[in-house]
């Protein structure tokens, strides 16, 4: 079983704002694959499970705002006793552009405090991610860049980039993470 968790703000005040990158991935491909989202409060998110090319899976958008990530990821994790390397987070960074996506194994959080959360309550920084480029980012405070709307300048590159992103996550259930690197970074 695989954890996919797309991070973002909940509400509608949020839905289209650049912090909402994760989200929209994984809004996108439960649209592509008719499935809904049902809220779970024990879990702290919103999820959908399916099975994909002989996996199961499960798709999370944590309801705890986005600096609160790592408790739904790992309530969800501990709830289904999923292993770390059954986990891919996918959320914005700011210091890739628009358009790029980039795999990683593990790292640090970089700044971007829903990452801060989820290494906190998994314990770990190792533990799969899939960054959604939303820059370059004007001279302005990154917190405000984050929750501002996508421009409608941005819009097509916004679509072609989410369609881009499930694949990719389609691509990394199948392969793994190594030859998603190689392919998609």
């Amino acid at each position: 079983m695989k954890l996919i968790a797309g991070l973002g703000n909940i509400g509608e005040k949020y839905f289209f704002t650049r912090h909402n990158v994760g989200f929209m991935v994984v809004d996108k491909w439960a649209y592509k694959n008719d499935l809904t989202f049902r809220e779970d409060k024990k879990l702290k998110s919103m999820y959908t499970k399916f099975r994909f090319q002989g996996e199961d899976i499960i798709i999370i958008k944590p309801t705890t705002f986005m600096n609160l990530s790592g408790e739904s990821i790992s309530a969800v994790a501990n709830y289904y006793k999923i292993n770390l390397e059954d986990i891919l987070i996918i959320y914005d960074d700011i210091s890739i552009d628009l358009g790029k996506l980039r795999f990683r194994a593990k790292g640090s959080d970089g700044g971007h405090n829903g990452i801060k959360s989820v290494i906190k309550h998994l314990g770990t920084s190792n533990f799969v991610r899939l960054k959604i480029g939303i820059g370059p980012q004007p001279n302005m405070p990154s917190e405000n860049f984050v929750l501002q709307n996508f421009p409608q300048s941005d819009q097509e590159l916004l679509k072609n980039t989410l369609i881009k992103a499930i694949d990719a996550v389609e691509y990394y259930i199948i392969n793994g993470t190594e030859k998603s690197q190689n392919m998609f970074n």
